[in-house]
């Protein structure tokens, strides 16, 4: 199975996860979802994610249970029951390990750090990052303690009073040096909010002069509507005469759109490319030569 396919499956199954975090999951009943062996799914997970399926979910319901710590009024052992802990006390050692903070600690400071939203406009918040785009007077960009995929924060781009023809984008930008000559592969975890237009993850190789080289932003797969966290990625070949890569997510029209846990890494080259214009995209001949098609 292509690497295209595999990729396509574990989404799938992260989608199944997302709906089934309260209730129980286990790797042979979500590889039977995924209509695999359990030994064979197990692989395509941690190549894909970077994480086992148990690692995995775990996480995901630590993340999902620190915004009910905050924003809900449960017990502690409500939420550790929830979430499938055993007993608060084996919670509160897992979620002190992840927050190095007791799920009460982390409650009563939380509550009171987070009064007044933190905003990308503030240096702290914006540490390596760049917002840009048109129109950016109608939109709002921010990290968001409430909605977050793992961690304690994702960034949220939202749309206020944005035209459809507006955009904004959350970016960085670095040197290509050390992928020169590879196969690099951007991926991040994406939630929306009702998006009309689309929203993306994309990157930019550009040479020193400037001069666009490669490019891919998810405009021919784009996420629109409402979705719960997935894996979207975007992969391309970074040449030898590179100078920069830039990249980030971007919101195109109304709408919300919260990412988290951008990661780069390297690929072979057996793993195709996603921009339009890569190598894979040239027919093999010629074709109707005489317009009868």
């Amino acid at each position: 199975m292509s690497d295209k396919m595999h990729f396509k499956t574990v989404r799938s199954s992260l989608d199944y996860i997302e709906r089934n975090l309260t209730e129980r999951i286990t790797l042979r009943e979500v590889s039977v979802h995924s209509k695999f062996s359990s030994h064979h799914f197990y692989r395509i997970f941690y190549a894909v994610v970077g994480q086992t399926l148990a690692d995995y979910v775990r996480r995901r319901r630590l993340a999902k249970a620190a915004g009910e710590l905050i924003y809900s009024n449960k017990r502690i052992l409500d939420i550790a029951l929830e979430y499938h802990f055993q007993s608060q006390e084996a919670f509160s050692r897992a979620f002190k390990k992840a927050y190095r903070l007791t799920p009460g600690q982390y409650r009563t400071y939380s509550r009171e750090l987070n009064k007044g939203e933190i905003r990308m406009s503030t240096e702290k918040a914006l540490q390596g990052w760049t917002i840009t785009g048109m129109n950016g007077g109608g939109y709002d960009v921010k990290v968001d303690k409430s909605e977050v995929h793992m961690g304690k924060a994702s960034a949220l781009l939202q749309s206020g009073n944005a035209s459809e023809n507006g955009f904004v984008t959350l970016m960085q930008i670095f040197s290509s040096e050390a992928y020169r000559g590879q196969r690099l592969k951007l991926s991040a975890f994406v939630k929306a909010g009702d998006i009309f237009g689309w929203a993306g993850l994309w990157m930019r190789v550009d040479a020193a002069n400037g001069e666009m080289l490669k490019f891919d932003n998810m405009a021919h797969r784009p996420i629109k509507g409402s979705k719960e966290w997935n894996q979207y990625n975007v992969i391309l070949d970074i040449p030898q005469d590179s100078h920069a890569i830039a990249f980030g997510v971007l919101l195109n029209g109304s709408g919300k759109a919260w990412v988290d846990q951008f990661r780069f890494e390297v690929v072979d080259a057996k793993t195709p490319t996603t921009d339009e214009g890569g190598e894979d995209t040239l027919p093999l001949a010629p074709v109707n030569l005489d317009f009868e098609q």
